[in-house]
């Protein structure tokens, strides 16, 4: 922690020696989190040298986009680095639900049933998948699919049993890594793995679906290392790497992948046409910084989470905890703590710094809601933000940070503003 920082901003000793205690206690986190990044950092180069990335994969296509070389490199680049067969990463996905619902639309026919393992899906895809919003509206019950639903321990663990019994019959075994508004840990590779063990022990056919968002790079290794199917991210999230403004992309087998560009363009095009836009070489420079930008807002999680630590509150994951994904929870007690929290967040953002986050009326939400996020990206959670529900117990969710740096005067920011 370089003291000279309180010649910049005015923090106060006690805040500034807790901040260098906290980045102290977080230094074997730190070390361990620049290894993964090392490793996956080597994993996306040999990627793009593999798959001979060149000048001309930047250039984009108008039209029909017959021919785009480097949409279809960009599609085996992304396939080799999160270790699928095949890939359908597009810039026309408009978000990490989009891509959701294109792969679950892809996959899913009439009369077929899909399972839930870990609990209610987040609540952008309870309208797609139809438990709710109105009937009729073309979500996937309105199309004949069953939908089934395995709720997870107390603990938030998954009931390894139970899924064994739910998926007999069913088409897709649906896991949600992240946790949503929810304080359950997010779930690691190797939890993914037991689900994964327990699905194919129950129904040996099931297409195992993992929502990776937020959840790229975090490891060394991805869900498809384990067993997984298919996965489905967003670009403005982790593999996305702050560079990318839009985008989604689908991984996996390359016959889901197929189906799934069937659904995104027309049945018998699929994947042979969509024209780029220029769009290329953001997705494939974001990619490359991937690894190293998820680095930094893991860096940023743990230290938030020592810090407020040490100011008394409960930090879900701790600094030390095998993560799954970026976000740290942390439970404040009241609202005004928490808007606090979300103000001070606000105050460290590079971009609209000057504004104040208010709760409001989120469509979707029962509760209102209050966002900080100032961000190059409009909505880029791999950017510095907090948002949260205001009800008990008051927690808030964190996630990114570009930078180590502004990560971490951002969080003593709000911490800040807590004082």
């Amino acid at each position: 922690m370089n003291s000279k920082i309180s010649e910049i901003y005015d923090f106060s000793p006690r805040l500034l020696e807790l901040a260098k205690q906290a980045e102290e206690n977080c230094r074997g986190a730190f070390a361990r989190i620049s290894d993964i990044a090392e490793y996956n950092g080597a994993k996306v180069l040999k990627a793009f040298t593999d798959n001979k990335v060149s000048e001309p994969c930047f250039y984009g296509s108008t039209g029909y986009g017959y021919g785009d070389v480097g949409r279809e490199v960009i599609d085996k680049v992304f396939a080799q680095a999160l270790g699928t067969e095949d890939a359908l990463v597009r810039h026309n996905f408009v978000s990490g639900t989009h891509a959701l619902s294109v792969a679950l639309f892809g996959v899913l026919r009439m009369g077929d049933k899909m399972v839930a393992i870990t609990g209610k899906p987040y609540d952008t895809l309870e309208e797609v998948i139809g438990i709710s919003g109105s009937k009729g509206n073309g979500s996937l019950m309105d199309y004949g699919v069953e939908y089934g639903q395995v709720d997870l321990n107390e603990d938030g663990s998954p009931k390894l049993d139970e899924i064994t019994e739910a998926v007999k019959g069913a088409k897709v075994a649906y896991i949600q890594r992240s946790r949503g508004y929810s304080l359950r840990p997010a779930f690691t590779v190797a939890d993914i793995e037991k689900m994964i063990a327990a699905a194919r022990k129950g129904n040996p056919d099931v297409i195992v679906m993992v929502d990776n968002c937020y959840g790229e790079f975090v490891e060394e290794r991805e869900p498809s290392a384990v067993g997984a199917d298919i996965m489905i991210g967003s670009l403005i999230k982790n593999a996305g790497g702050g560079i990318a403004r839009t985008g989604g992309y689908i991984a996996g087998r390359a016959d889901l992948i197929e189906l799934c560009s069937y659904r995104l363009t027309c049945v018998g095009m699929g994947k042979e046409v969509g024209c780029t836009l220029g769009m290329n070489r953001e997705l494939l420079l974001g990619l490359f910084f991937a690894p190293d930008v998820v680095s930094n807002a893991i860096k940023t999680s743990a230290f938030a989470s020592e810090l407020f630590t040490l100011l008394g509150y409960e930090c879900s994951p701790r600094k030390d905890d095998q993560r799954g994904d970026i976000i740290t929870a942390i439970k404040l007690g009241d609202e005004e703590t928490l808007c606090a929290f979300c103000r001070g967040i606000q105050k460290g953002a590079p971009v609209d710094s000057f504004v104040t986050p208010e709760p409001w009326d989120m469509p979707g939400y029962s509760d209102k809601v209050i966002m900080a996020a100032g961000a190059f990206t409009g909505g880029a959670s791999i950017e510095l933000s907090a948002d949260a529900p205001l009800r008990e117990p008051y927690a808030v969710w964190m996630q990114g940070g570009i930078t180590y740096t502004s990560g971490k005067l951002g969080v003593m920011l709000a911490a800040a503003e807590m004082m």
